[in-house]
């Protein structure tokens, strides 16, 4: 079921409710749509990965209202963290710190540090105030499919599998948080997204990019969520070329920047970072309807406000040419 929330204060109760008992909310953030349910609930949290088939060794964003919740979850909030939270919160920047025994380990798949965000989506922070309740919620998806940035999307992938949509219209930052850990030191970037590391290390001095894939899911938990090799994925396979260079067999649909090539179907992408990352997913899952053979993306740039970008499209790749 989809309901509209412009805010309406009584969807919002209700699905404030469904949290406090235990049930499952699709929300929208600034960054997609999640799937979310009480953190402080095992059984609750447990649905989550049944929903949406997810390896218990990824582990889930915790989302707040605010820096004092976020206290309540962790063992100690360190300097870095206020002044990253002062900076960019409410908005794209998840931190991961030592966690509190409030927070169950099948959120963070064992680990002993719990990932903290707190969105920049009025739909969202009003929802964790109704609930009470800070929410576990990875993208609300199939795994390993593409992240849903409308709540047709959210319907189409997980049907009534979800006990409620809150339907916030299209997500404005389009790909999810940057992740990174202070929990070592220095700080490293887990997952990147439209926070870039120069802008964190403006704030806060020198981190360690380490995103690395995990060969296969197997058992050893992920430091962080978006580390498996294959995500954010469309049925139909996506091909990363150089200067329009295309498969010369089967019906497909050319993703451009720069360079066009008027033999196929094609899709004008913006050319700056930000508007690109707003409606990649929407463009991706709008051309993943149409049954073609392949989707051709045109390679974007290789420098660091395209780090997030780059992360998606080769974790979705089938092939980088």
């Amino acid at each position: 079921m989809s309901e509209k929330l412009g805010i309406d204060h009584e969807v919002l109760a209700r699905a404030g409710q469904r949290i406090r008992s235990g049930g499952v909310v699709a929300f929208p953030t600034e960054t997609v749509y999640g799937l979310g349910a009480d953190a402080r609930n095992p059984a609750a949290v447990e649905q989550i990965f049944r929903i949406k088939h997810r390896p218990r060794n990824s582990p889930l964003i915790v989302h707040v209202d605010s820096i004092r919740m976020a206290c309540e979850l962790v063992q100690d909030w360190p300097v870095e963290a206020q002044r990253l939270a002062e900076r960019f919160w409410p908005g794209p920047l998840t931190m991961v710190l030592h966690k509190l025994p409030v927070i169950p380990d099948v959120v963070t798949a064992g680990l002993h540090t719990v990932g903290i965000r707190m969105p920049a989506h009025p739909v969202a922070l009003a929802l964790i105030r109704e609930a009470g309740a800070p929410i576990a919620a990875p993208s609300a998806n199939p795994f390993t499919r593409l992240s849903p940035t409308t709540a047709r999307h959210v319907k189409d992938a997980l049907g009534e599998k979800v006990d409620l949509i809150l339907d916030g219209g299209r997500t404005p930052v389009g790909i999810e948080s940057t992740v990174l850990s202070l929990a070592v030191s220095p700080p490293h970037l887990l997952r990147p997204g439209m926070i870039s590391q120069k802008q964190i290390e403006e704030v806060i001095g020198p981190i360690t990019a380490v995103m690395k894939a995990s060969g296969d899911m197997g058992t050893e938990a992920h430091p962080s969520p978006g580390m498996h090799p294959k995500h954010y994925s469309p049925h139909t396979p996506l091909i990363l070329v150089d200067g329009g260079a295309l498969p010369s067999t089967g019906r497909g649909v050319y993703l451009w920047r720069k360079i066009p090539v008027s033999t196929v179907a094609m899709v004008p992408m913006p050319e700056d970072a930000v508007s690109y990352a707003a409606v990649l997913y929407e463009t991706l899952h709008r051309e993943d309807s149409k049954g073609w053979d392949w989707i051709a993306v045109e390679k974007p740039p290789c420098t660091p406000e395209w780090d997030g970008i780059w992360d998606r499209l080769s974790r979705a790749a089938v092939q980088i040419s």
